[in-house]
């Protein structure tokens, strides 16, 4: 069995209350919320409430454009989609995807930064089990640009006991997009390698995959990427109806079992880190300089 191991260092807790220039990302804590703005503007929020299934992003901006579907506590149609999370079903069998299992914020650290560099906010999640104890540790860096291309360092740590990754198309990083967006309202799905629509790219592997529609009026889009670094390549669940995510686990459920499943074992004491990368942008693929933000999240360190 190979070992994944990652270190990190923490950096202290800070906020600018100065004007924010162009290149300024900040944050403010209010509450169990972390709201995050680039140059002054609200871009996101991080929910961290414990009476939450699970952390995760809501909204995300660009200007006043929200790029995510609303919450609505009487959605029917897969309520556990919520702006931008981590999660996946089957770890050592609990569904923390369907929210079944709860994903609690432990721990929430942010180091503002500016002239074109990154924030960071770095959170440690306590993924329960079935005893309410953590069958894994996520220690998980997220460095916010400018240009908003968050690059996910995600951390597993299986601290107390053994953790099984089994095979399954339920995660890892989601997005649910504002309903507009979606392809069957008339947006658009293109990969890296040029193939188009969600059919042609569901449970494929891609260096990027980019979602673009209509939002207010405005053409927005979203880009999921992988990074080459990985321990194997992942796939993307990419739907028609607005979920839009990425993950390393499930390669039997993404080919209908052309190819054998491949759990992955983290015994005690035993980490895995992923980098993944997810870039909001104006305008079509094109327009948003998809392939260049890629080059960028390739040279992050």
């Amino acid at each position: 069995m190979t070992r994944y191991f990652i270190v990190f260092s923490l950096c202290c807790v800070a906020a600018y209350s100065s004007a924010a220039s162009a290149g300024d990302v900040s944050f403010v804590k209010s509450g169990d919320d972390i709201i995050v703005s680039i140059a002054g503007e609200k871009f996101a929020v991080y929910r961290t409430s414990k009476d939450l299934p699970k952390p995760f992003f809501q909204p995300v901006l660009l200007g006043e454009t929200d790029l995510t579907r609303p919450i609505d506590p009487n959605e029917k149609e897969h309520p556990h989609h919520k702006g931008i999370w981590v999660s996946i079903d089957e770890v050592s069998g609990m569904k923390h995807w369907a929210e079944k299992a709860k994903i609690v914020n432990v721990k929430a650290e942010f180091h503002a930064s500016r002239a074109g560099e990154a924030g960071s906010l770095k959170v440690v999640n306590h993924w329960l089990g079935e005893d309410g104890t953590p069958a894994v540790e996520e220690h998980t860096t997220i460095q916010i640009y400018p240009n908003r291309l968050m690059v996910y360092d995600i951390n597993f740590h299986a601290t107390a006991k053994d953790a099984v990754f089994e095979d399954t198309k339920e995660g890892l990083l989601g997005f649910r997009m504002a309903h507009s967006m979606r392809e069957s309202e008339g947006g658009h799905i293109l990969a890296a390698n040029g193939v188009e629509g969600s059919k042609e790219n569901w449970g494929r592997p891609n260096k990027w995959i980019d979602y673009y529609g209509d939002v207010a009026g405005k053409t927005v889009g979203v880009t999921l990427m992988d990074h080459p670094g990985n321990f194997r390549p992942s796939r993307y669940h990419v739907r028609n109806y607005g979920l839009f995510s990425i993950s390393p686990f499930g390669d039997k459920a993404y080919t209908n079992g052309k190819e054998e499943a491949k759990p992955l074992h983290l015994k005690r004491g035993e980490s895995l880190h992923l980098r993944y990368g997810i870039y909001f942008h104006a305008g079509d693929t094109a327009a948003g300089k998809v392939e260049e933000t890629y080059q960028q999240f390739l040279g992050v360190k």
